[in-house]
């Protein structure tokens, strides 16, 4: 049962395979990051369901590292993955990497302050049919051809896309690596990120994709 700590983000969905980068400013933050990085532990990226309350002006570091928690309520299907440290800058801000690497489910909350810790569990697909496979390979060119067709404008990005790196990677890889090219709404992302299946994270990319004018990505 894998042990993480949760770095809440309004509007922000990170997916398995992709390398998430943060600017950490916050003093419990930054705390969180050096208590991961001691202890080789997991940190989630979590998208927010609710602004409840804005958080307390003037307040000593101390207490700013003791507050706010209350003000998002943290999705509990996110993903996790170990925090590389980039670069730690004069007055403390730390630049990271998450290497995100498995889809987590809290089941239990075991610290609250001054940041998140959850027991967790793994969130795996349910297995892939044969039919499902197919109908997310042909899902998969689709897409590809979508994207090169929305980024005609920059040719290293379709030169990128249409290399066979892309075009025979595994549909469950690419179903989810996808949106590290890709970004949508934070709702939508979430429902993407909880599908089970790469036939449904496809599809509903598809979707998504259509409604894109060609040239503004």
């Amino acid at each position: 049962m894998p042990t993480v700590a949760l770095f809440p983000i309004p509007d922000c969905v990170a997916f398995p395979g992709t390398i998430f980068p943060l600017h950490v400013f916050e003093p419990r933050y930054r705390e969180m990051i050096n208590y991961c990085l001691e202890e080789n532990m997991l940190m989630g990226i979590t998208h927010t369901e609710a602004l409840i309350s804005p958080s307390p002006t003037n307040q000593t570091t101390k207490q700013a590292m003791q507050s706010n928690q209350a003000t998002y309520k943290p999705y509990s299907i996110f993903s996790a993955g170990e925090v590389e440290l980039i670069e730690t800058l004069e007055d403390g801000r730390m630049l990271i990497d998450v290497h995100l690497k498995e889809r987590l489910y809290a089941i239990k909350q075991t610290q609250q302050l001054p940041y998140l810790i959850y027991d967790c569990d793994e969130y795996q697909d349910r297995p892939i049919s044969d039919d499902e496979l197919e109908q997310s390979q042909v899902l998969q060119q689709k897409l590809l051809n979508r994207l090169i067709a929305l980024t005609h404008q920059t040719p290293a990005i379709q030169q990128q896309l249409d290399s066979p790196i892309w075009h025979e990677m595994d549909v469950v890889e690419f179903s989810f690596k996808l949106f590290g090219l890709v970004r949508l709404e934070g709702d939508i992302s979430q429902q993407i990120l909880q599908c089970r299946s790469p036939v449904e994270r496809l599809h509903i990319a598809l979707q998504m994709l259509n409604k894109i004018t060609p040239g503004i990505i």
